[in-house]
This record gives C-alpha cells, sequence and structure tokens, in this order.
C-alpha cells in the first residue's frame, strides 16, 4: 500500500505543469482511492480464474459392461471473479445442494440476497451446457450435486477517515463451482446430525436387556 501511494504521488507531481483539465482529472482519480474501481482492472486483468474444475468435463470413460449400472452423466460449470464475498456466498451455495435444478431455480428466486443471483445464472448455465454439449436428454432429470465457492481476487483501497488518516479496506471476489447430475437427488443428501448422549445411553441400555447370557436362566 505505501508503494502504491507514493507512485500515485510521484505521478501528481510530474504532471504539475500539465494543463489544468488534466491535473484536476488527475486529483480527481487520487481523491476516489477508496472506491476501487478506476484502478482495479489494471491490477490484476490477466487472472482469469481457475480453469481446473472445467478440466473435469473432458474425462473420457472406458466402456461399461452390461451388467454394470448406467454411470449417470453430469456437468462441471463456473463463474469466477464474482463481486461478492466468499463467506456471504458460502450460505447460498450450500442452500441449493441435492435439489433439483428446478426446486434450486425456484427457491433462488426468492432469497433478497446477491449472490443468489449469481448462483442462479450459473445454475442455467450448466443446464444449457448440459443439454447442448452433454447430451442430457431431459434438462429437468438433473440436480445439484456439487455447488461451493472459494476465495477470489482481493483489491485493496484506500479509506479516508477523519483528522486527515486513512485505512485499508479489501474489495473482495469469489469463485462460484457447481456440478450437475443426471438422475434423481437422495432423500437425505447431508447426514443425519450425530445422536446426543442421552440417545446413545439409551441404545446401550436397550442392547444390554437384549443381549443374551449363556448358561442363566
Amino acid at each position: 500500500m505505501a508503494t502504491y501511494l507514493a507512485n500515485t504521488l510521484r505521478r501528481l507531481l510530474l504532471t504539475q505543469h500539465a494543463n489544468t483539465g488534466g491535473t484536476a482529472l488527475r486529483l480527481i482519480t487520487a481523491a476516489n482511492l477508496h472506491t476501487g474501481s478506476p484502478l482495479a482492472k489494471n491490477w490484476n486483468g490477466h487472472n482469469t480464474g481457475p480453469q481446473r474444475w472445467l478440466q473435469y468435463n473432458k474425462v473420457i470413460y472406458p466402456p461399461q459392461q452390461p451388467d454394470e449400472a448406467p454411470r449417470p452423466g453430469y456437468v462441471c460449470h463456473q463463474k469466477t471473479n464474482i463481486k461478492y464475498s466468499p463467506k456471504k456466498m458460502w450460505y447460498v451455495a450450500s442452500f441449493v445442494r441435492g435439489m433439483t435444478v428446478d426446486e434450486a431455480v425456484k427457491q433462488l428466486s426468492f432469497i433478497d440476497k446477491k449472490g443468489a443471483t449469481y448462483v442462479k445464472e450459473a445454475i442455467l448455465e450448466a443446464v444449457e451446457l448440459a443439454v447442448k454439449r452433454h447430451n442430457v436428454e431431459y434438462r429437468t432429470n438433473l440436480w445439484v450435486a456439487e455447488s461451493f465457492c472459494s476465495k477470489g481476487r482481493v483489491f485493496k483501497g484506500m479509506r479516508r477517515h477523519a483528522r486527515g488518516r486513512t485505512g485499508e479496506v479489501e474489495y473482495k471476489h469469489c469463485h462460484y463451482f457447481v456440478r450437475l447430475e443426471e438422475g434423481t437427488p437422495p432423500a437425505h443428501y447431508y447426514p443425519a446430525a450425530p445422536k446426543t448422549g442421552e440417545q446413545q445411553l439409551a441404545e446401550w441400555e436397550e442392547a444390554m436387556r437384549r443381549r443374551k447370557v449363556t448358561g442363566s436362566l
């Protein structure tokens, strides 16, 4: 941050003999450093995001035997560098796991969160990709097998405070990943909650009552 501020001030000093319009424009840009938007495009423009998740669509499996269960089709899709916090996106990504695509789209339409819009777009794009490129016959016969997010780019800016002080602000981005699988979703996607101590004690007492003691009456 110190290096970036020094370079900004150096550029302003070098252009002090320029015309009034150009100097005013540079002063306005320097005053709006806390917004992050004008300069963020030039910081990390070559980073387009992760690509490994899309490589799963290119996996070629060997032919199956006639007695084997048919392997369900799937499609992987992602949306990268979303202007949204990964901690907030985690709640939306976890919400749609185990749902059919129709149910997920319907539920996301009523969630008043910014991340729900990106997740809905990603699911609809994955459905189109599955039908057009992966030979999925019925677009409604898909369910969300995997849905998660990860941390993306983080831009740092300067935020002005009182008494001439400044602080640092982070503009966070995230990546969203989804995998749609063909077939019917399981009845219970998430495992059951662990048993409490009282439940375990009751099961142990019932097992002790049902046991057979050799040589007893």
